[in-house]
């Protein structure tokens, strides 16, 4: 697992292949995150399903509680299958524009 940080924005990408263990370890280190808003960096994952996404919903709608993004990027998947309450995009410069968008409408207040 890579983390790196720029700003108030985390990405974690898994270096090992294992989508299991990686999905693990960003639960059990989430603390770690909680404060920044973060990106998944799922691109070297071909195989995944809506079905293997949608294990990320929980830590999604914690973080999206506190007020941050979460945002996970993969280019392979059928995204109108995807729930809404998960933000899933292909790339991770459309990941960056979400965030900023997002990151505007809270400073909004909506």
């Amino acid at each position: 697992m890579k983390v790196d940080q720029k700003g108030h924005t985390i990405t974690i990408k898994d270096t090992q292949g294992d989508f299991t263990s990686f999905l693990m370890k960003v639960t059990h280190q989430y603390k770690t995150f909680e404060k920044h808003n973060i990106i998944i960096d799922l691109l070297h994952h071909k195989d995944l399903t809506v079905d293997d996404v949608k294990l990320f919903l929980p830590l999604s709608k914690q973080h999206k509680k506190a007020k941050k993004s979460f945002i996970i990027v993969i280019s392979e998947l059928d995204y109108n299958a995807v729930p809404d309450k998960l933000t899933v995009v292909p790339s991770l410069l459309e990941a960056q524009d979400i965030i900023e968008m997002e990151e505007i409408e809270r400073d909004l207040g909506f």
